[in-house]
Protein backbone atom coordinates (compact mmCIF):
# COMPACT_ATOMS: atom_id res chain seq x y z
CA UNK A 1 0.00 0.00 0.00
CA UNK A 2 1.25 3.87 -0.69
CA UNK A 3 1.61 5.25 2.72
CA UNK A 4 -0.12 8.40 2.61
CA UNK A 5 1.92 11.06 5.22
CA UNK A 6 -1.38 12.45 6.39
CA UNK A 7 -2.89 9.15 7.68
CA UNK A 8 0.55 8.67 9.29
CA UNK A 9 1.29 12.08 11.06
CA UNK A 10 -2.88 11.48 12.23
CA UNK A 11 -2.40 8.13 13.22
CA UNK A 12 0.84 9.22 15.67
CA UNK A 13 0.03 12.79 16.48
CA UNK A 14 -3.65 11.47 17.54
CA UNK A 15 -2.76 8.63 19.36
CA UNK A 16 -0.23 9.96 21.27
CA UNK A 17 -2.83 12.80 22.57
CA UNK A 18 -5.71 10.24 23.37
CA UNK A 19 -2.53 8.55 24.75
CA UNK A 20 -1.99 11.24 26.97
CA UNK A 21 -5.87 12.06 27.87
CA UNK A 22 -6.25 8.64 28.90
CA UNK A 23 -3.36 8.63 31.45
CA UNK A 24 -4.12 11.89 32.87
CA UNK A 25 -7.76 11.25 32.88
CA UNK A 26 -7.28 8.51 34.93
CA UNK A 27 -3.89 9.28 36.89
CA UNK A 28 -5.33 12.44 37.80
CA UNK A 29 -8.91 11.39 39.25
CA UNK A 30 -6.72 8.62 41.30
CA UNK A 31 -5.04 11.51 43.09
CA UNK A 32 -1.37 9.74 41.46
CA UNK A 33 -0.79 12.88 39.68
CA UNK A 34 -1.95 16.68 41.16
CA UNK A 35 -5.17 17.82 40.17
CA UNK A 36 -4.29 21.23 41.54
CA UNK A 37 -2.21 23.89 39.76
CA UNK A 38 -1.01 24.02 35.89
CA UNK A 39 0.25 20.50 35.72
CA UNK A 40 -3.22 18.88 33.88
CA UNK A 41 -4.14 22.25 32.75
CA UNK A 42 -0.84 22.02 30.07
CA UNK A 43 -1.04 18.19 29.90
CA UNK A 44 -4.76 18.30 28.77
CA UNK A 45 -4.19 21.19 26.32
CA UNK A 46 -1.28 19.43 24.96
CA UNK A 47 -3.53 16.34 24.33
CA UNK A 48 -6.85 18.30 22.69
CA UNK A 49 -3.99 19.95 20.52
CA UNK A 50 -2.04 17.02 19.26
CA UNK A 51 -5.80 15.05 18.51
CA UNK A 52 -6.92 18.31 16.71
CA UNK A 53 -3.58 18.49 14.71
CA UNK A 54 -4.38 14.68 14.02
CA UNK A 55 -7.67 14.73 12.53
CA UNK A 56 -7.20 17.95 11.01
CA UNK A 57 -4.27 15.82 9.18
CA UNK A 58 -6.97 13.20 8.30
CA UNK A 59 -9.13 15.68 6.66
CA UNK A 60 -6.50 16.53 4.38
CA UNK A 61 -6.36 13.23 3.13
CA UNK A 62 -10.16 12.92 1.90
CA UNK A 63 -10.59 13.82 -1.66
CA UNK A 64 -13.89 16.03 -0.60
CA UNK A 65 -13.56 17.51 2.97
CA UNK A 66 -16.23 19.03 3.23
CA UNK A 67 -17.94 16.33 3.05
CA UNK A 68 -16.65 14.19 5.83
CA UNK A 69 -19.91 15.00 7.92
CA UNK A 70 -21.33 11.80 6.08
CA UNK A 71 -19.11 9.17 7.65
CA UNK A 72 -20.29 9.61 10.82
CA UNK A 73 -23.72 8.53 9.58
CA UNK A 74 -22.61 5.26 8.57
CA UNK A 75 -21.57 4.24 12.37
CA UNK A 76 -23.85 1.27 12.20
CA UNK A 77 -21.53 -0.97 9.29
CA UNK A 78 -18.03 1.18 9.30
CA UNK A 79 -15.03 1.67 11.89
CA UNK A 80 -14.45 4.33 10.50
CA UNK A 81 -17.74 6.32 11.02
CA UNK A 82 -17.17 4.72 14.57
CA UNK A 83 -14.34 6.61 15.34
CA UNK A 84 -15.25 9.44 14.16
CA UNK A 85 -18.35 9.23 16.53
CA UNK A 86 -16.04 8.10 19.17
CA UNK A 87 -13.47 10.97 18.30
CA UNK A 88 -16.47 14.01 18.37
CA UNK A 89 -18.01 12.79 21.70
CA UNK A 90 -15.08 12.26 23.02
CA UNK A 91 -14.27 16.67 23.21
CA UNK A 92 -16.93 16.75 25.44
CA UNK A 93 -15.73 15.30 28.69
CA UNK A 94 -12.23 16.28 27.50
CA UNK A 95 -13.34 20.27 27.02
CA UNK A 96 -15.16 19.70 30.62
CA UNK A 97 -11.86 18.05 31.93
CA UNK A 98 -10.16 21.09 30.87
CA UNK A 99 -11.97 23.73 32.25
CA UNK A 100 -12.83 21.96 35.67
CA UNK A 101 -9.04 21.69 35.96
CA UNK A 102 -8.70 25.46 34.79
CA UNK A 103 -11.10 26.49 36.97
CA UNK A 104 -10.01 24.33 39.79
CA UNK A 105 -13.34 22.27 40.33
CA UNK A 106 -11.59 19.01 41.54
CA UNK A 107 -15.21 17.79 41.71
CA UNK A 108 -16.27 18.15 38.27
CA UNK A 109 -13.08 17.24 36.94
CA UNK A 110 -12.39 13.73 38.24
CA UNK A 111 -15.69 12.29 35.92
CA UNK A 112 -14.92 13.99 33.51
CA UNK A 113 -11.25 13.02 33.20
CA UNK A 114 -12.68 8.94 33.70
CA UNK A 115 -15.14 9.64 30.54
CA UNK A 116 -12.15 11.50 28.67
CA UNK A 117 -9.87 8.44 29.14
CA UNK A 118 -12.81 5.93 28.12
CA UNK A 119 -13.52 8.01 25.37
CA UNK A 120 -10.21 7.98 23.92
CA UNK A 121 -9.53 4.32 24.50
CA UNK A 122 -12.94 3.51 22.54
CA UNK A 123 -11.49 5.89 19.77
CA UNK A 124 -7.94 4.51 19.32
CA UNK A 125 -9.68 0.41 19.35
CA UNK A 126 -12.10 2.02 16.59
CA UNK A 127 -8.61 3.26 14.81
CA UNK A 128 -7.14 0.17 14.97
CA UNK A 129 -10.54 -1.60 14.04
CA UNK A 130 -10.26 0.29 10.61
CA UNK A 131 -7.48 -1.79 9.61
CA UNK A 132 -7.94 -5.00 10.87
CA UNK A 133 -11.23 -5.59 10.06
CA UNK A 134 -9.60 -5.07 6.08
CA UNK A 135 -9.34 -9.11 5.15
CA UNK A 136 -7.68 -8.61 1.87
CA UNK A 137 -4.70 -6.75 3.40
CA UNK A 138 -3.01 -9.63 5.47
CA UNK A 139 -0.58 -7.73 6.95
CA UNK A 140 -3.67 -5.66 8.63
CA UNK A 141 -5.99 -8.39 9.09
CA UNK A 142 -4.38 -9.71 12.19
CA UNK A 143 -5.08 -10.43 16.04
CA UNK A 144 -1.93 -7.98 16.80
CA UNK A 145 -3.31 -4.68 14.95
CA UNK A 146 -5.65 -3.36 17.28
CA UNK A 147 -3.73 -4.36 20.97
CA UNK A 148 -1.04 -2.48 19.14
CA UNK A 149 -2.74 0.46 18.35
CA UNK A 150 -3.64 0.75 21.87
CA UNK A 151 -0.22 -0.10 23.47
CA UNK A 152 1.57 2.00 21.32
CA UNK A 153 -0.96 4.72 21.73
CA UNK A 154 -0.88 4.45 25.35
CA UNK A 155 3.29 4.19 25.18
CA UNK A 156 3.67 7.34 23.08
CA UNK A 157 0.98 9.10 25.37
CA UNK A 158 3.08 7.78 28.71
CA UNK A 159 6.20 9.18 27.00
CA UNK A 160 4.90 13.00 27.18
CA UNK A 161 2.99 12.82 30.59
CA UNK A 162 6.86 11.53 31.55
CA UNK A 163 8.27 14.86 29.92
CA UNK A 164 5.60 17.08 31.57
CA UNK A 165 5.94 15.16 34.97
CA UNK A 166 9.94 15.99 34.66
CA UNK A 167 9.08 19.95 33.48
CA UNK A 168 7.14 20.49 36.61
CA UNK A 169 9.25 18.04 39.31
CA UNK A 170 6.78 15.44 39.76
CA UNK A 171 8.90 12.33 40.22
CA UNK A 172 9.92 9.21 38.44
CA UNK A 173 6.33 7.23 38.17
CA UNK A 174 5.28 8.98 34.83
CA UNK A 175 9.18 8.04 33.48
CA UNK A 176 8.92 4.40 34.86
CA UNK A 177 5.86 3.52 33.40
CA UNK A 178 6.28 4.66 29.77
CA UNK A 179 9.41 2.50 30.14
CA UNK A 180 7.58 -0.25 30.63
CA UNK A 181 5.51 0.21 27.91
CA UNK A 182 8.14 0.83 25.37
CA UNK A 183 9.03 -2.87 26.68
CA UNK A 184 5.62 -4.21 25.82
CA UNK A 185 5.91 -2.22 22.49
CA UNK A 186 8.96 -3.81 21.37
CA UNK A 187 7.76 -7.00 22.52
CA UNK A 188 4.85 -7.00 20.64
CA UNK A 189 6.33 -5.85 17.29
CA UNK A 190 8.82 -8.32 17.46
CA UNK A 191 6.14 -10.74 17.80
CA UNK A 192 3.68 -9.19 14.84
CA UNK A 193 6.07 -9.15 12.61
CA UNK A 194 7.41 -12.48 13.28
CA UNK A 195 3.95 -13.72 12.71
CA UNK A 196 3.54 -12.00 9.69
CA UNK A 197 6.33 -13.18 8.25
CA UNK A 198 6.03 -16.64 8.65
CA UNK A 199 2.10 -16.66 8.32
CA UNK A 200 1.39 -18.00 4.96
CA UNK A 201 -0.31 -16.13 1.84
CA UNK A 202 -3.98 -15.38 2.55
CA UNK A 203 -4.22 -16.34 -1.57
CA UNK A 204 -2.21 -16.99 -4.60
CA UNK A 205 -3.16 -16.38 -8.41
CA UNK A 206 -3.97 -20.18 -8.70
CA UNK A 207 -6.56 -19.64 -6.15
CA UNK A 208 -7.74 -16.11 -7.22
CA UNK A 209 -7.98 -16.99 -10.83
CA UNK A 210 -9.25 -20.33 -9.97
CA UNK A 211 -6.83 -22.33 -12.45
CA UNK A 212 -4.44 -23.57 -10.14
CA UNK A 213 -5.69 -27.08 -10.94
CA UNK A 214 -4.23 -26.94 -14.50
CA UNK A 215 -0.50 -25.89 -12.69
CA UNK A 216 1.57 -22.64 -12.08
CA UNK A 217 -0.41 -19.57 -13.61
CA UNK A 218 1.17 -16.01 -14.66
CA UNK A 219 -0.18 -13.02 -15.93
CA UNK A 220 1.38 -12.89 -19.60
CA UNK A 221 -0.48 -9.13 -19.88
CA UNK A 222 -1.04 -6.85 -17.63
CA UNK A 223 -4.67 -5.64 -17.00
CA UNK A 224 -3.81 -2.37 -17.99
CA UNK A 225 -1.84 -0.16 -20.56
CA UNK A 226 -1.55 2.53 -18.39
CA UNK A 227 -1.06 3.18 -14.39
CA UNK A 228 -4.52 3.22 -12.65
CA UNK A 229 -5.69 4.05 -9.05
CA UNK A 230 -5.01 0.33 -7.92
CA UNK A 231 -1.19 0.88 -9.27
CA UNK A 232 -0.99 3.92 -7.42
CA UNK A 233 -2.27 3.03 -3.96
CA UNK A 234 -1.98 -0.58 -3.80
CA UNK A 235 0.65 -1.75 -5.57
CA UNK A 236 3.40 -0.09 -3.69
CA UNK A 237 6.43 -2.20 -3.09
CA UNK A 238 9.61 -1.20 -0.51
CA UNK A 239 12.49 -3.25 -1.31
CA UNK A 240 13.27 -5.71 1.34
CA UNK A 241 16.69 -4.30 2.65
CA UNK A 242 14.61 -1.21 3.32
CA UNK A 243 11.94 -3.08 5.53
CA UNK A 244 14.76 -4.96 7.57
CA UNK A 245 16.68 -1.57 8.08
CA UNK A 246 13.84 0.40 8.63
CA UNK A 247 12.50 -1.93 11.10
CA UNK A 248 15.63 -2.25 13.12
CA UNK A 249 14.73 2.08 13.46
CA UNK A 250 11.58 1.01 14.81
CA UNK A 251 12.72 -1.55 17.27
CA UNK A 252 15.63 0.61 18.34
CA UNK A 253 14.48 4.10 18.21
CA UNK A 254 11.05 3.73 18.68
CA UNK A 255 11.23 1.53 21.97
CA UNK A 256 14.32 0.02 22.81
CA UNK A 257 16.35 3.88 23.23
CA UNK A 258 13.25 5.56 24.68
CA UNK A 259 12.70 2.76 27.42
CA UNK A 260 16.28 3.24 28.67
CA UNK A 261 16.73 7.05 28.81
CA UNK A 262 13.22 6.80 30.76
CA UNK A 263 15.13 4.53 33.23
CA UNK A 264 17.88 6.57 33.41
CA UNK A 265 15.95 9.89 33.99
CA UNK A 266 14.19 7.66 36.97
CA UNK A 267 17.44 7.08 38.01
CA UNK A 268 19.09 10.37 37.91
CA UNK A 269 16.27 12.98 38.68
CA UNK A 270 17.14 16.23 38.70
CA UNK A 271 17.52 18.35 36.01
CA UNK A 272 19.11 15.91 33.66
CA UNK A 273 15.80 13.91 33.71
CA UNK A 274 14.21 16.32 31.74
CA UNK A 275 16.73 16.51 28.89
CA UNK A 276 16.51 12.37 28.80
CA UNK A 277 13.23 12.78 28.71
CA UNK A 278 12.86 15.11 25.91
CA UNK A 279 15.36 12.92 24.24
CA UNK A 280 12.70 9.94 24.64
CA UNK A 281 9.83 11.77 22.95
CA UNK A 282 11.79 12.87 20.25
CA UNK A 283 12.97 9.06 19.73
CA UNK A 284 9.33 7.57 20.46
CA UNK A 285 7.53 9.97 18.20
CA UNK A 286 9.93 9.83 15.44
CA UNK A 287 10.22 5.79 15.57
CA UNK A 288 6.88 5.74 15.72
CA UNK A 289 6.12 7.86 12.46
CA UNK A 290 8.83 5.12 10.85
CA UNK A 291 6.68 2.10 12.38
CA UNK A 292 3.37 3.69 10.99
CA UNK A 293 4.94 4.41 7.57
CA UNK A 294 6.26 0.82 6.93
CA UNK A 295 2.81 -0.28 8.37
CA UNK A 296 1.48 1.03 4.91
CA UNK A 297 4.54 0.21 2.69
CA UNK A 298 4.55 -3.68 3.62
CA UNK A 299 0.81 -3.89 2.98
CA UNK A 300 -0.43 -6.02 0.27
CA UNK A 301 -3.72 -6.45 -1.49
CA UNK A 302 -5.15 -9.27 -2.64
CA UNK A 303 -6.10 -7.05 -5.94
CA UNK A 304 -2.38 -6.99 -6.46
CA UNK A 305 -2.11 -10.20 -7.51
CA UNK A 306 -3.96 -9.31 -11.24
CA UNK A 307 -0.71 -7.06 -12.08
CA UNK A 308 2.08 -8.95 -10.53
CA UNK A 309 1.21 -12.39 -9.59
CA UNK A 310 2.95 -14.42 -6.70
CA UNK A 311 1.05 -14.30 -3.84
CA UNK A 312 0.40 -12.29 -1.31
Amino acid sequence: MKPALSIVFFTVASGAGYGLLFWLGLLLPAGLLPMAGWFGVAGVAVALGLISAGLLSSLAHLGRPERAWRALSQWRSSWLSREGVAALATFAPAGVFFLALLAGREGVAAPAGLLAAVGAAATVYCTGMIYASLKPIRQWHHPLVVPGYLLFGAFTGAVLLALLAAAFGLGAGPALLAALLGAAGLALKRAYWASVDAGPPIATVESATGLGFIGRVRPLDPPHTETNYLLREMAFRIARVHAARLRRIVLSAGFMLPALLLVAAALFGGGGALLLTWAAALLALGGMLVERWLMFAEATHTVTLYYRGGSV
